[in-house]
């Protein structure tokens, strides 16, 4: 059966092929980010690229859905108000999310998707504001995080990518670590420099990077590899 190219993105493996070398990728580094800072236990974790279309939502949601089948108590909150996609990749509407809760006030557990069945607990960006990086860099976002940090074991961050626009650096310092998505033969080392660089510059803690898009000869599968180069 044919599959369209935007399938082959959206679809999670996790669930599609759950015993293929693709999904043990992502097991794999849910152990690393674990074992990652014993020290210093990770609530939140911030997925960014440095550029469009690197796979970082793709990346996030399979990754947030490794965690939840884990048994881990799981909030994926979509934060690309540019290009939202996470209720796409799990067949949900958009009508309220994220921004009702920033702008109107409404409560987090009226508006959260429960993704059955992982039990991931997923929240929409909602309507798309004109003023993104207003709503996320805001008062009521960080106490929002704070609040949601007392109620998951993780909370998992979909960003807009770090060059694009200044969303993913507002929110980098509020998170316990950010993991930067590049993608095989596209993302040029100059643009992962410079988001890295962007990162560092307002103290994000940046737990490693995902490379995907790697292709094995002879195997059809794509491959994610995880990189952890943190201090601790």
């Amino acid at each position: 059966m044919a599959v369209s190219t935007e399938q082959k993105v959206l679809a999670p493996v996790i669930r599609s092929q759950p015993k293929s070398p693709v999904s043990e990728a992502f097991r794999t580094l849910r152990t690393n980010i674990k074992y990652a800072s014993v020290d210093r236990p990770l609530k939140s974790i911030l997925f960014t690229s440095p550029a469009p279309s690197e796979g970082k939502s793709t990346v996030t949601a399979n990754f947030a859905l490794t965690l939840a089948q884990a048994g881990y108590k799981v909030l994926l909150v979509d934060c690309d108000m540019r290009k939202p996609v996470q209720h796409k990749i799990f067949s949900l509407k958009n009508h309220r999310g994220l921004t009702n809760i920033l702008v109107e006030g409404k409560a987090v557990k009226e508006l959260v998707n429960v993704v059955e069945p992982e039990g991931l607990e997923l929240l929409t960006t909602g309507p798309i504001p004109p003023n993104p990086a207003e709503l996320l860099g805001s008062a009521r976002m960080a106490s929002l995080l704070g609040e949601l940090g007392q109620s998951y074991d993780m909370v998992i961050l979909d960003t807009p990518p770090v060059i694009a626009v200044t969303d993913a650096v507002l929110l980098a310092p509020q998170v316990s670590g950010v993991v930067l998505v590049l993608k095989a033969g596209t993302t040029l080392v100059e643009m992962a420099r410079e988001a890295k660089e962007q990162l560092e510059r307002v103290n994000a803690r940046i737990l490693g990077v995902v490379l995907n898009g790697i292709k094995r000869k002879g195997s059809g599968y794509y491959h994610y590899y995880y990189y952890y180069y943190g201090n601790d």
